[in-house]
Order: structure tokens, then sequence, then C-alpha cells
């Protein structure tokens, strides 16, 4: 066997394996903390705060008498509260049994309601927060492009460069001024459709025209890993020149001819440092979000456009940085909850949903993009993870605060039978949603 013909191989498991267990350890320990520091606040005391399961690797117990550990199995974690059974907080009733009435009040199970509603929401809460942070963050490091734009960089296109310069800033295309950033999306669509447009620009103080490509040429800003376009070898830069012998020299072209090959082998020429070039490629069906959280279904390539030029970017203050965040955060949850009830009601394929393998997947090809692109899917995940907390099954968090929500209008909470019953239907339907990701992950396209 030439071993070295299969280190790359290795090598690339490796880095997507260390990648998904780096975002999933952030991730469960950011959720675990939330339920530990509000737990604390509040009088329940923690005995174990666990990151991962099995057999632990490291451990020291604090000053409070709470165990920190890692264990072996970086697949998740947990927090053991005094008087839990279990890491999904189930009753130990014999141990609770022996406590005294002062110790009960500091355990899951004897903490007045608000306490125990408090320290499970936190989990989900503290995710949600995670991912706030984090997009604020990215905000503030990366910028956000200035309005009217302004012209950093201009890309090198197949007819070379054109008349706009950088440090120009855009203040009308075909003599129709840019309006107030509500209204960009209809100028936006307003636009006519030709190689060639006449470009407004703020230059050295003065108004001046010239002219220039399509504001959203044919040019390739991004490639999603693993889709059509990734496999059949397009890169980022390439310029597409003609789809199934039809040219092309706008973005919104390529949408309604790739569409239309419904899938069957398709030749691309594109443009490539100089070079024309050839690819087959072979859309992919997919559903995908649009205005309102609906979707469409339609074939695509696997990437997106941008602007003719970089534009010049600016930090916003911390406050808006925070607001960025929120909306950020926001739109991923109910993104996933339209995408969620969108597959329920079969409107949309059930491939939508992966499992851990196609997480991992995307974890690694992120992680090679840079610093940046990992940090957003780790809040893109954070969002997830906390929504899916949130929901309403038995073992998970949100399944606690349905029971919390019970004791709170009968005055007292389901009985333990009917607890441990719920709780072991929860665990079986995660179990099932699991192995049907699981099969997502190696059945679907």
């Amino acid at each position: 066997m030439d071993f070295a013909s299969i280190l790359p191989v290795f090598g690339n498991f490796a880095f997507t394996v260390a990648a998904f267990i780096v975002a999933l350890s952030v991730i469960v320990a950011i959720h675990e903390y939330g339920h530990y520091i509000v737990g604390r606040w509040t009088g329940i005391h923690a005995e174990v705060f666990s990151l991962g399961f099995g057999p632990t690797l490291w451990s020291r117990v604090d000053k409070r008498g709470t165990k920190w550990q890692i264990a072996a199995l970086p697949f998740g974690g947990y927090v053991k509260f005094l008087g839990d059974a279990d890491a999904a907080s189930g009753k130990d009733g014999e141990a609770i049994s022996s406590l005294s009435d002062e110790e009960k009040r500091h355990t899951m199970h004897g903490a007045p309601l608000w306490a125990r509603f408090l320290t499970v929401l936190a989990g989900p809460v503290f995710n949600f927060i995670l991912a706030i942070i984090v997009f604020a963050g990215l905000a503030l490091v990366d910028g956000i492009s200035t309005y009217p734009p302004k012209i950093a960089t201009v890309y090198e296109l197949p007819e070379g460069l054109s008349e706009l310069e950088p440090g120009d800033t855009l203040v009308a295309i075909e003599g129709v001024r840019f309006p107030d950033e509500e209204g960009y999306g209809a100028f936006l669509d307003a636009l006519p459709s030709k190689p060639k447009l006449s470009y407004t620009v703020l230059r050295d103080g003065k108004e001046v025209t010239v002219s220039g490509p399509p504001l959203s040429p044919t040019r390739v800003n991004a490639v999603t890993p693993g889709w059509a376009a990734d496999k059949a070898g397009i890169q980022v830069d390439d310029v597409i020149l003609e789809i199934g012998g039809t040219k092309v020299y706008e973005f919104g072209q390529m949408i309604p001819l790739i569409n239309d090959s419904a899938g069957k082998p398709t030749v691309i020429k594109l443009w490539r440092d100089g070079k024309v070039l050839e690819y087959t490629i072979e859309a992919q069906k997919r559903d995908l979000p649009i205005a309102d959280n609906q979707f469409e279904t339609r074939y695509i390539m696997g990437i997106s456009g941008s602007l003719f030029f970089e534009s010049a970017r600016e930090r916003p203050g911390i406050g808006e940085a925070l607001l960025i965040g929120a909306k950020g955060t926001w739109g991923v949850i109910t993104q996933s909850i339209s995408g969620l009830t969108h597959m329920i009601a079969g409107k949309i394929s059930s491939c939508n949903l992966s499992g851990p393998v196609g997480i991992a997947n995307i974890s690694g090809e992120l992680a090679r993009q840079g610093v940046l692109a990992f940090l957003y899917f780790i809040a893109m995940l954070s969002t997830a993870v906390g929504l899916m907390n949130l929901f309403p099954v038995p073992v998970l968090d949100g399944g606690h605060l349905v029971f919390f929500s019970y004791e709170a209008v009968a005055g007292k909470p389901p009985s333990d039978k009917v607890l441990n019953i719920l709780m072991t239907a929860g665990f079986a339907m995660i179990l099932m949603l699991m192995g049907f990701a699981l099969y997502n992950d190696f059945m679907c396209p």
C-alpha cells in the first residue's frame, strides 16, 4: 500500500474532525455554562460540569464543590446538579430523600419554580448571546460596506479594468441617483441589463461619468463546498462566459439557464487568469430561502456573485455592531423555523436536514477558508443549537420548560412515573431524528 497517497485524505479527515470538535466544544461549553452560572446565582448547586461524555481525562474540584472535567468523547457535555440522577436532570429520588429541607433547596428538583425555569432557559439564551457577540465582533473586525458604495478594489474581468477607479464613490447608474438604503433593492431591480453601464461617480471632489461593466458581473465570488461547482473545479475569481453555448455577462442571466438544465451535464465556458477554460457541470436541485421566509426549489451550481468591485468598509459603533449581531441571530432563527415547518409540511425536501457528518464537513471547509468564516459558522451553529434545545421535546431544555409551565398552572409537577415515560419517549425521538439526519448525510445528493 502507498501510504503517501492516503496522507492527504487522512489529513483532510483529521482537520475536518478537529474543526467540528472545536466548534461543538465552544458551543456546548457556552450552553452548559449558562445552566451552571444561572443555577449558581439562583442557589442550585452543580456537582459536575463536564465537557464531553465517557471516561474522565482531566478533572478538578473548585472551592464550591463543583467537579470540572473533560471527558473522552467530545461530542456534547452536561451539568449535573445536586439531586440529578443523570445528565438529563432526571430525578434521583433516593438521593433527594436523604437530604434535609435546606439541602433540597439547592437541588434542581427542590428549588423554587422560578429558579429552575431560569436555570434551564439560560442554556439556549447563552447560545444566542454567543451568536450575537460573534456576529457583532465580525462586524467590528471586518467592517460594513459604505453606502453609497465607495470602491476599494476593482476586480479583474476579461475585458480589462473598467473606467472606474479605487476611491470613486458611486453617485448614480444610468443617470439614476442612488436612493437611501431602504430603496436600494428596488434600485438594483430597475437597472437595465446590458454589457456596459454608465456610472456617475464622485472623484476628487467632482462628479464624473464613466463606463463600466454590469454592477453584478458573472465573476465567482464564493463556491459552496461540496456542491456542483466545487465538484466540477470552478474557483473563486473565475468569470463565466457561456452556459450551454449561451453567452452571459450578468450574474442574474445564469440563474434561469442553470435552472433550465434540470441537472443534466452542461458545458460552462469561463475565463481564468487570461485563459478560457471549459468545465462540465451537473447542477443540483436545492430548496433555497427567499423573501418572507419562503422557499423555492431550483437547480443551482453552488456559487455566489458580487459587485464588480470590492466596496470600502467602515467600522460600526459598538451599539450598531450589537444590533447587527442581534439581527443576524434573529435571521438564523426565523429561517431555521421556516425551513423546519416547510419540511414538515412536505413543501421542501427533507434532505435539507443535515446530520453530524454534513455539519462536520461544513465546519472543516469553512475552517479552511479562514478564521472569520469559521467564527461565522460557530455563530450560525450556536443559534441552531440554542433553538433546537427550546423545542418542547422531553430531555431537551424546551421539554423541561413545558413541565415547569404545567407545574405553574396545575400547582404541582407531573408525577415521576409520567416524567420517566415522557423522558424515555423524548430520548427515543431524539435518537430517531439523529438517525434520520445521519441517513441524509450519506443518501442525499
